[in-house]
């Protein structure tokens, strides 16, 4: 049998993930794993949670938990998710278990005994305010190359260059962001650069890679690879196999123990089934393919980092090809965990048939260039591709045929015009099979709802519930051909649809699972009984989450002295359209200087009130930890909704303040920088206006309340 090994990027077990992580990368893999499972193929699909790293230091930071505690919640989180959704890996791993810690060891000192790694100083980023090293995330500045000023110690996500943080210029902590320093720390080194000719001519010969992953390596390789740190001073991850006193407080740094976790992962699988040796017939036999499937940030670390290391161990697969995904974006701002912005799997699923949120992933991939994502398109795309066309078809034909005969009809001839329609959707199959193969799985998932369109123009055509009445041989030649169509669109949408494409198979009679087909335009088998089907799928809407406040940015234009209360500001903020005026209890916290033209965030829908003889016409947002007050700050026009999860903050109801004071709104941590989470109902995330977070003005503990 011949086999083929797929590796999916490890998100990191700090959160729950999102619809980008499906589109981007998971998805993609299954629906590629289910296409080669079809046409024969042995599968071994591995991937698992990324456990060490700064994102879950951080988060356990947020949290107030340990990392272990962090990663146990998120691993099993984001594994129910992909149960759910029906992803098909041979194993999800994690890179805290010990197996894991014992490949990369393993890796580590094969690289090592090989003269592939080498002891040396090096510049440490060290915060002198916090008295620590600082891992690579926790560092933040300018990037050199595209000059964007929030990089991050070990990529810039602007230009998508790796970096090491005294790359950057004006480094600074991401924790409290004061200006970085570099002191000198020893660690172990790869010697990437020794491998620059290799990868050039290795590179040069993956001609079948996408343009987009194979210009991005091209230009990274032509400015020059340089030697990498692997080991990091942090205390969570992988321990250094080497007895020395120096490295007892060091780990392995995480880009380079996260990618061995392909071969841990396939290792495990192996013992797991009870074939210790398993993992060989895909890692050691060179006829056997390797595809990796990741976001676009991923691309150095899996066609130069990674090939190189593993061109250093030695009689391992190189990757065959790497089809990198482009981002999707939510309404025009990229989905990030760490920011909060995007559509949380376990809600969505929550809400949605898995099958649903899989067609809709699939057919709004971003393969070749940015996605985006809105409630809207959403809805229209499932209402009107998936149900309105796609199943609209297999129930007209199947619930057609199987109260006219109960069968698949026993046809002696098959008239011309469905005789070309048969022919139609052979011509088709191929096509779609050749994207499938091709992993141009967006344009796989387009062709067959264009197949579904001609399905439906041809059985419309043909009107059976006419021709039937006429001559039973046209009937049952019209019936055969429209099954032919659905048996075609079954095997076809199985990949990416494939609790639905088992329903259809089941309906049109088959004991078998839908994987063991023998050739999806073969013929069908005339007088095998249908089942009773039903509908696949119900219509969707936008999920009603009722916004209960109005968030509007404003800029404080005038600021005067409440005349009957020593506490109280009058404020007159303009939103653009309007000006209101505010009552703020804040004389005691902010001078009048400090605040004049602030851009704040306001209630703009807070019932009028009079206070001390003067009217309130909203509120403003505020953080209060019992030391500190800060003013919630927005980045953004006048007169700007602020947005949660992708919803505009706009209600056309009053609260008062009694209704107001049961919102949950506290600061958290994003991204090393504090801003303001809100929950309503079930939608939760950061408060962003124009894309960005907003931020507070004065440095408040996590766990603030908003008021």
């Amino acid at each position: 049998m011949n086999k083929v090994f797929i590796g999916v990027a490890w998100p990191y077990a700090n959160g729950e993930v999102h619809l980008g992580h499906i589109a981007g990368a998971i998805l993609p893999a299954d629906i590629f794993a289910r296409y080669k499972r079809l046409r024969g193929y042995e599968v071994l699909m591995v991937s698992g949670s990324d456990e060490h790293g700064t994102p879950i230091t951080l988060r356990a930071e947020q949290e107030g938990k340990s990392p272990q505690e962090i990663v146990d919640k998120y691993h099993k989180i984001n594994s129910e998710v992909f149960e759910k959704l029906g992803i098909t890996f041979s194993l999800y791993f994690r890179t805290s278990h010990p197996n894991h810690h014992k490949v990369v060891q393993e890796f580590f000192l094969k690289l090592y005994e090989k003269g592939f790694l080498y002891e040396k100083s090096m510049l440490g980023t060290y915060c002198p305010r916090c008295q620590r090293f600082l891992p690579d995330r926790y560092v933040e500045g300018e990037c050199p190359y595209c000059h964007y000023e929030e990089a991050r110690g070990d990529q810039c996500d602007n230009c998508g260059k790796t970096l090491d943080p005294t790359d950057l210029i004006n480094p600074r902590c991401k924790i409290c962001g004061s200006r970085a320093e570099f002191r000198e720390t020893k660690h172990f080194f790869f010697r990437l650069s020794e491998f620059q000719k290799k990868l050039e001519e290795w590179v040069e010969k993956n001609t079948h890679w996408r343009k987009s992953v194979r210009a991005f390596t091209l230009r990274y390789l032509k400015s020059g690879l340089k030697d990498r740190a692997i080991t990091r001073d942090i205390e969570w991850g992988v321990k250094i196999p080497i007895e020395k006193e120096e490295y007892k407080k060091k780990r392995i740094y995480v880009w380079f123990d996260a990618v061995i976790g392909y071969l841990s992962a396939s290792k495990e699988y192996s013992r797991i089934i009870g074939k210790e040796d398993y993992w060989k017939d895909f890692w050691m036999d060179e006829d056997v393919k390797h595809y990796y499937f990741l976001g676009k940030d991923n691309i150095p670390f899996h066609t130069i980092i990674w090939p190189a290391m593993l061109m250093a161990h030695g009689s391992l697969n190189l990757p065959y090809d790497v089809p990198a995904n482009q981002y999707l974006r939510f309404k025009g701002v990229q989905f990030s965990k760490s920011r909060g912005v995007g559509v949380w799997m376990p809600e969505l699923l929550e809400r949605y048939d898995p099958d649903v949120i899989r067609f809709y992933a699939a057919i709004n991939m971003p393969e070749n260039h940015d996605s985006d994502f809105s409630w809207e398109d959403f809805v229209e795309k499932i209402n009107k591709s998936l149900i309105d066309t796609f199943a609209n078809f297999v129930h007209r034909a199947l619930t057609f045929t199987y109260r006219k005969y109960g069968e698949i009809p026993a046809v002696e001839r098959i008239a011309n015009r469905d005789a070309e329609a048969i022919e139609y959707v052979k011509e088709m199959f191929n096509k779609i099979t050749e994207h499938y193969e091709n992993i141009e799985l967006k344009r796989a998932a387009r062709e067959i709802i264009n197949l579904a369109h001609y399905a439906n123009r041809y059985f419309d055509e043909r009107a059976p519930w006419s021709k039937c009445k006429e001559c039973d041989d046209d009937c049952k030649s019209i019936l055969y051909a429209s099954l032919m169509i659905v048996k075609a669109l079954a095997v076809l949408s199985y990949p990416i649809i494939p609790k639905a494409s088992e329903r259809i198979w089941h309906y049109l009679g088959y004991d078998s699972n839908i994987e063991k087909w023998e050739d999806g335009i073969s013929e069908l088998p005339k007088g095998q009984k249908l089942r009773k089907p039903e509908i696949l799928f119900k219509k969707v809407e936008s999920p009603s989450v009722k916004i209960p406040l109005t968030l509007r940015v404003g800029e404080i234009i005038e600021i005067k002295e409440h005349p009957n209360a020593d506490k109280l500001y009058i404020l007159t903020v303009d939103f653009g359209d309007e000006k209101r005026q505010i009552i703020a209890g804040l004389r005691p916290y902010y001078s009048k200087e400090d605040m004049l033209h602030k851009r704040i965030v306001v209630v703009t829908n807070m019932k009028k009130a009079k206070l001390r003889g003067e009217v309130s016409e909203g509120m403003l947002l505020a953080a209060d930890d019992g030391k500190t007050v800060s003013l919630i700050i927005a980045d953004a026009d006048i007169g700007e909704y602020l947005e949660i999860s992708g919803i505009k903050c706009i209600s056309d109801e009053t609260v008062d303040f009694k209704k107001f004071s049961k919102i949950k709104m506290r600061v958290v941590e994003h991204s090393g920088e504090k801003t303001v989470e809100a929950v309503f109902g079930t939608i939760k995330g950061v408060l962003m206006a124009r894309g960005k977070m907003v931020k507070l003005d004065r440095n408040v503990d996590i766990g603030a309340r908003v008021r």
